[in-house]
């Protein structure tokens, strides 16, 4: 007798051959084939009813066991198609048909892409909508962490962290709560951006957006470099428009970081801030601290409480803190008070939001702000993280959005408290938004240096700094945010001037300790396609490779991307496309891959120059998928 008996019996649903075999092996079904896959998964597969119902009933199997894509016995019997197993799976054992597995891929999709139509309708009415009708997590991919949002009628508008990056907090606008558009940025002039020479993670933390009386405030910390005797300072714009121009930034030297601002029905104006929630009074125009700081509540788990808002709700103050610390154990509490300042009551089914498990592609859930649309239905947007691997946070940390219910005790609940979800219904009665989602999708490293970059609708062109992108002074690149995990990214590049130093190309780029760039540059009177690698404080230089081309020579870069693995090729002279160079391991690229600094933003691609190149790109394109 073999495991592999067991395997076949379960795939072939020979129920009778399954029992006798686990009569004297009832350990066997818990156990994995040579793919990792447990045998129960195997059985599930079948669709068989009376298989699965005896492995469910009485076999040593967990229905919580799951294979290395994190597929449980749901995603397996949809496979089949199999109506009445799915149904049992369902009803009787609590497996949800919009559970992801690692890829975000549910038994309804499943069911749906397999063309099984009867048990698409089935897990239809139990989703209560159909995929049309639903949307995915995150809402806002790629580097869009720490987000607020406040609702201005029937128009959305929501802020993020941006750190280093210039034009600093970008302000997204959307109508229907899933597709969004950048319309602006709170800090646009130059002069006001004190950024400087901020190392890479510090710059503009955690924003919040509110509106009252025609005035827009956005706040923010600043944090600065470490080694001073202050690190940490506040600032708040205002302006009459959500896009801006939003005025020079009022700054308060209170300590702390992730401001919010509340507005209450009396008239006077709050600032909150952590450690747990602080509050001081502010002017009517956020120009001036008019209170002392006091404590109003630690939070629940009493682990790095932050991120505090205020909600005023049928006679409560509702005050909502993230907790648990931004890795894995990030959460959402909240407590309430019939006053401003408390005492405040922890609410009995905290968290309101957490990852529970452990193998889900969405992690780090926290850091939220509820809101409620115009036709009465409570939402709540909040930082997720998804990561490679189970490993690497590429992509940064990302914003998600879910129902809240309100419990008879006048409680809130996100996503019946069951944790973040996957694939959602859209909200409803909502208009749908028009989005160009190019329009502000370009930044800098800090504030760009006049002349070094000019961009119009059909190219950008670059002048190179003096010092490399290792260099905080750097500021001759431009880069976007990578919002996929497989993309890819092409343009044509002609140079107008190369000196023997000078450089120019394409940058997969997180701060100025990980990055690559992938260039052409000039040896005497030869050119050549350049790789290198910045992992930390070590910079790897792969072999060049001489090309064909001169200065009047257009240029073709692209590049490739799959996980943790680039392909880069180019193209010279009106050539065929020929490849440069495969990296395999790029985690260096992810919140985890180097240890030096804050790592707190995400991937970027874009494009660069060095000591005095002067290069034109054009026809750029960025494209998400295979």
């Amino acid at each position: 007798m073999s495991l592999f008996q067991l395997k076949n019996a379960l795939i072939q649903a020979d129920l009778n051959r399954v029992k006798e075999l686990l009569t004297i092996h009832p350990e066997w079904i818990e156990r994995c084939d040579e793919e990792g896959i447990a045998m129960h998964l195997h059985g599930a597969r079948s669709g068989d009813l009376q298989m699965i119902r005896y492995i469910a009933e009485y076999t040593r199997a967990s229905l919580s066991t799951t294979d290395e894509m994190n597929r449980d016995m749901l995603h397996y019997a949809a496979q089949s198609g199999s109506v009445e197993s799915c149904k049992y799976l369902v009803e009787r054992c609590g497996l949800n048909v919009c559970r992801g597995d690692i890829a975000s891929v549910t038994p309804y999709e499943i069911a749906k892409a397999c063309a099984h139509q009867e048990l698409a309708a089935y897990f239809q009415t139990v989703a209560g909508a159909s995929l049309d009708e639903m949307y995915h997590n995150p809402i806002r991919r790629g580097m869009f962490p720490d987000p607020s949002i406040v609702r201005v009628g029937s128009d959305y508008y929501m802020v993020n962290s941006s750190f280093v990056y210039f034009p600093c907090i970008p302000i997204s606008h959307s109508t229907d709560l899933i597709h969004w558009d950048i319309i602006g940025h709170a800090i646009t002039n130059p002069d006001w951006s004190m950024l400087g020479e901020l190392d890479g993670g510090r710059g503009y933390w955690a924003p919040d957006i509110s509106y009252c009386d025609g005035l827009f405030y956005i706040c923010a910390t600043y944090r600065m470099n470490d080694g001073g005797s202050i690190c940490r300072k506040q600032i708040v714009v205002t302006s009459k428009q959500p896009q801006g121009p939003y005025s020079q930034p009022a700054i308060f030297d209170e300590d702390g970081i992730d401001p919010s601002i509340f507005h209450d029905d009396d008239g006077r104006h709050y600032m909150l801030l952590n450690r747990g929630a602080r509050i001081f009074e502010i002017n009517q125009y956020a120009t001036e601290q008019i209170s002392e700081a006091v404590m109003l509540y630690y939070g629940d788990c009493k682990r790095a409480p932050e991120g505090p808002h205020l909600l005023k709700k049928d006679g409560y103050y509702y005050l909502f803190l993230a907790e648990g610390g931004t890795g894995p154990g990030h959460r959402e509490t909240v407590a309430r008070s019939k006053t401003l300042h408390g005492i405040y009551e922890p609410c009995p089914y905290n968290p309101i939001l957490r990852q529970w498990d452990e193998k889900a592609l969405i992690q780090r859930c926290g850091h939220a702000k509820p809101f409620c649309t115009q036709n009465g239905d409570w939402y709540m947007v909040y930082l997720c993280g998804r990561a490679l691997d189970g490993k690497y946070t590429m992509l940064g940390r990302e914003t998600s959005l879910d129902p809240i219910t309100w419990t008879m005790d006048g409680w809130p609940l996100v996503n019946g408290g069951r944790g973040p979800s996957d694939l959602q219904i859209k909200p409803t009665g909502l208009v749908p938004s028009m989005v160009n989602e190019d329009t502000h999708a370009w930044m800098t490293p800090r504030e760009p240096i006049l002349g070094q970059i000019q961009q119009n609708a059909e190219c950008i062109t670059i002048v190179g700094s003096d010092v490399p992108l290792s260099d905080v002074k750097c500021r001759s690149l431009l880069v976007r945010r990578q919002t996929a995990f497989v993309f890819s990214f092409s343009f044509d590049m002609k140079f107008e001037q190369l000196p023997l130093a000078g450089e120019a190309g394409l940058t997969c780029y997180y701060d100025e300790h990980s990055f690559f760039t992938f260039g052409v540059a000039r040896k005497e009177d030869i050119f050549y396609v350049s790789v290198c690698e910045q992992i930390g404080y070590e910079a790897k230089v792969h072999e060049p490779i001489a090309i064909t081309a001169s200065t009047e020579d257009t240029i073709k870069m692209m590049l490739h991307a799959d996980g943790l693995t680039r392909h880069l090729a180019f193209a010279s002279a009106g050539g065929e496309l020929m490849d440069a160079s495969v990296l395999t391991d790029t985690t260096y690229l992810s919140d985890e891959g180097v240890k030096i600094g804050k790592r707190f933003t995400g991937a970027m691609v874009g494009l660069y120059a060095t000591r005095r190149a002067k290069a034109t790109f054009s026809n750029i394109i960025y494209r998400e998928g295979a």
